[in-house]
């Protein structure tokens, strides 16, 4: 008897081996076609072929049966859109264990619906247009007739046929590129046929790929536009072979490659050396506009002005840089045999791992919010079908991964881990992976059981929360589900988990040392230690959990993570402060105590630490705090950076001015006032320092009137930077004026780029004067929000733009209300999410308004 995830699996009666594609582009007029000549292993007797596709016009189909030795036309064909197949049926049947032939032409329209091969336009004024794909995770069926599921792996030969004027792009090398000339292709072939019915043939060029090693579907990539490319080689420092690198921008952007360029020159050996597993195609390329040897990306993710200063885009475009050729080893070199496994793709991924403390504000809190939800989700989750697979592309797959790979490498020790990784990797090259397979290799690398300590961090939503009760010789521990609207209910709150304690001590001569090898393992637990002298659960925050101290301990500990010669690392700092809220804002704490810490940390100096401080005052949405810390440091550090001033100091200046203009500090706003009216008076920006340009933007829009928006909206379309375009389409939506609000979202819906449009609504979400606005308007627009994006990665982060501002149960009840009669399936998670986020933050607002109230009133001097 099957499960529900077979039932959505294709049968395998036939499997693919082989691709022979040739992709006809026409940007001109926004279609594309093609033939699709597919071998096939039969393994069973049969006469129907049953594969994935969608949105496509279907034409000839045709099988050449080896075990018939002959041709045959497909007798009945069935599109079923609800399960995205394509079933075929042939006269005969196909004999079990031989081969066949499967060849199928097709045309579609290139749509600018990010998903499949589709149409996207940029350049300095957004003219300039090229297609490109984005298949993952079962997009390939739209531009293809294919077995789209990561376990049907098979190799492709890839022929583009385009313009002549353009350039084509694939996951390997071109072989061959020459003008089309008749007699080229016979005259009943497709391509013949095809060119022959278009004006000019000769302009028309066709370029041929080598063939690609084994890979998924989702990991096929080309694109097809006026490219130029910036260039790179790096030397493998296993085998010696010197590869080439480049990056692909238009025209008016590829001087901004160069930073990119540089990061995957030297990430490239670095990862070959820790997998101790060479790359193994021929190049990688980056297309900025992720697949095997062609890596495609946006625009704000992989260009850097070379004149910025703006060390925050340096550390994320380098951060994207690693993270996409980490996908050459993780998911591409090795697949996740099913959509359930994700987060063996998404989760390993080290560089970031140098910026330790960087890694938590970026990706092990976004993780942990999300997770505190009773509509989290397991790492490893039952992913039956296409709905659901694109729901899971979330912070839990991504980031909540990477953190617990990041627990087990601390509790093992770094190199054993990497060592089992590679094992893994060695093991199963161009193979399909599950869970097991990895934890096998670290196992053999660390001599530990692997899979008992990690099986409940992966299958099991949630993480737990350690309450350390001081007794008399040690302190007593136990372990309960964390949950964001307090403690969990016996139902929910199941699960043990091994959780390494990583406890760090002072011994009497003020010396530190940290336990890595204690483990938690029951409900609770007795650790002796002298409570006498310092201590702390999770040194260095490497575990996956929350901490809960006495108020009277948080205060000891707030005084030792402030002192000078503090035994706590920067990762503890900021432990700490996460923790503090974390706890308050789910009602296990006080808030005052949260924020009495945070008095003890005013001395702090590492920007990391005010990065926690913003990141959790954010949460109970108070100015005045934000405005008694932030300013004076603001003040201190001034607009204008040293020559000599450290990256440390250059990150503090820039989160101090942007928390201060947040909390309306008159000082800070004027400065921005002033510095803006002279960009839009004169066009010259170099009073705003880059490292604060989407601040400025958002506090002129916000200050001024119909000129000031009508500026940053030119700045959108037409900019120098991608930098500068994001940061003014954020900004459009700062204005206090509901009519220019509206003006706003009516560009979203009918000028801007499908793939700009969240930028915009971010804007209004984020300004407290249209937040509700925003809300109603998709309300009244929601059928045609769905239409357009329903089932694409967008249309989850428009119900959290849209929704997840909001904060009182009347809120709550109203989307519900909303939704109740609605076809949620493919944001069913996504509507879950946001819903859980509204009732949180109301029950926060009901719980702690009064408290918050008396504590500020208490140190308002």
């Amino acid at each position: 008897m099957s499960t529900p995830a077979q039932e959505h699996r294709l049968p395998t009666d036939v499997t693919p081996s082989h691709y022979d594609l040739h992709i006809f582009t026409d940007l001109e007029n926004s279609t594309f076609g093609g033939i699709a000549q597919i071998d096939l292993r039969v393994h069973k007797n049969t006469p129907k072929i049953v594969l994935n596709t969608l949105d496509l016009q279907l034409k000839e189909i045709a099988i050449h049966s080896t075990g018939l030795n002959e041709v045959l036309k497909a007798s009945g064909r069935e599109l079923d859109r609800a399960t995205q197949r394509g079933i075929f049926t042939f006269p005969k049947v196909l004999p079990a264990d031989s081969h066949a032939r499967l060849v199928i032409s097709f045309e579609g329209e290139l749509l600018s619906n990010l998903s499949g091969y589709y149409r996207s336009t940029g350049g300095k004024d957004g003219e300039i247009a090229y297609s490109l794909t984005q298949f993952q995770p079962t997009s390939a069926r739209k531009a293809f007739p294919c077995w789209d599921e990561p376990a049907l792996k098979a190799t492709f030969s890839i022929t583009m046929i385009s313009l002549a004027g353009g350039v084509n792009l694939s996951n390997m090398p071109a072989k061959s590129e020459h003008a089309y000339t008749p007699g080229l292709f016979g005259e009943d072939s497709w391509v013949g046929k095809k060119l022959a019915s278009v004006p000019n043939p000769s302009k028309w060029k066709i370029t041929r790929f080598e063939t690609t090693p084994p890979i998924s579907t989702y990991l096929v990539a080309y694109a097809n536009g006026p490219f130029e490319f910036l260039e790179s080689t790096y030397k493998s420092p296993l085998s010696g072979t010197v590869r080439p690198l480049r990056i692909y921008a238009t025209k008016d952007n590829i001087f901004q490659g160069q930073y990119a360029l540089d990061i995957m020159q030297k990430v490239m050996p670095l990862y070959e050396e820790i997998f101790d597993l060479e790359y193994p195609l021929p190049k990688l390329d980056i297309l900025v506009v992720s697949a095997f040897g062609l890596i495609v990306g946006r625009t704000q993710c992989f260009l850097h002005d070379p004149n910025s200063n703006d060390l925050h885009n340096n550390q994320y475009v380098a951060s994207m840089v690693s993270h996409e050729v980490g996908h050459m080893w993780f998911g591409d070199i090795t697949t996740m045999e099913w959509w359930d496994n994700l987060y063996l793709n998404e989760g390993a991924l080290f560089p970031e791992w140098q910026l330790d403390a960087f890694f938590l504000g970026a990706n092990f809190y976004q993780a942990r919010s999300l997770d505190a939800r009773l509509s989290s989700h397991p790492i490893e989750v039952e992913c039956p079908d296409a709905n659901k697979i694109i729901q899971i592309f979330d912070s839990l797959s991504y980031s909540k991964a990477a953190s617990v790979l990041r627990m087990l490498a601390n509790y093992v020790g770094e190199d054993k881990f990497l060592k089992g990784v590679s094992l893994y990797l060695k093991k199963h090259k161009y193979k399909n992976t599950v869970t097991r397979d990895l934890w096998e290799g670290i196992q053999t690398a660390t001599n530990r059981d692997v899979q008992s300590m990690m099986d409940n961090w992966v299958k099991k939503m949630g993480y737990p929360v350690i309450t350390v009760t001081e007794k008399e010789g040690g302190i007593h521990l136990r372990q309960d589900r964390f949950l964001e609207t307090g403690p969990a209910e016996p139902k929910d709150n199941e699960t043990i988990w091994t959780i390494p304690l990583n406890l760090l001590t002072v011994g009497v001569d003020s010396s530190s040392q940290i336990d890595s090898e204690i483990l938690l393992t029951e409900r609770e637990q007795f650790v002796p230690l002298d409570i006498g002298n310092a201590f702390k659960l999770n040194a260095g925050v490497t575990g996956f959990y929350v901490v809960q101290y006495s108020a009277e301990r948080l205060v000891k500990l707030g005084r030792q993570a402030a002192s000078p010669d503090s035994p706590f690392s920067l990762q503890d700092r900021i432990g700490l402060v996460r923790d503090a809220f974390a706890l308050s804002i789910a009602g296990y704490s006080s808030v005052s105590s949260a924020l009495g810490l945070v008095d003890a940390l005013r001395g702090a100096h590492e920007w990391l630490v005010w990065d926690a401080i913003a990141n959790s005052l954010s949460s109970i949405t108070w100015t005045c705090p934000r405005r008694r810390l932030f300013a004076p440091i603001a003040k201190r550090l001034g607009f204008e950076q040293a020559p000599s001033e450290s990256s440390e100091q250059q990150q503090l200046r820039t989160k101090a001015i942007e928390q201060a203009a947040n909390a309306g500090d008159p000082w800070v706003i004027e400065e921005f006032k002033s510095r803006f009216a002279h960009f839009v008076q004169t066009g010259d920006d170099s009073k705003i320092p880059s490292s604060l340009t989407s601040i400025a933007y958002r506090v002129g829009v916000q200050e001024g009137g119909a000129a000031e928006w009508e500026f940053v909206k030119r700045l959108a379309a037409s900019h120098k930077t991608p930098a500068q375009g994001l940061a003014a389409m954020i900004a459009m939506g700062y204005s206090r004026d509901l009519a220019r609000a509206a003006a706003t979202f009516r560009y979203v819906l009918e000028e801007a780029r499908e793939q700009d449009v969240l930028y915009y609504l971010r804007g209004l979400q984020r300004n407290v004067v249209t937040r509700r606005f925003l809300a109603e308007t998709v309300f009244e627009h929601f059928d045609e929000v769905e239409k357009r994006y329903a089932g694409t990665f967008a249309f989850n982060s428009w119900l959290d733009v849209a929704f997840g501002g909001l904060s009182s149960e009347e809120d709550y009840q109203r989307i519900s209300a909303f939704f109740q009669d609605k076809d949620t399936a493919t944001y069913e998670l996504a509507l879950r999410q946001t819903l859980d986020t509204i009732r949180s933050r109301a029950q926060w607002i009901q719980r702690s308004t009064e408290e918050l109230t008396h504590w500020l009133k208490e140190h308002s001097a």
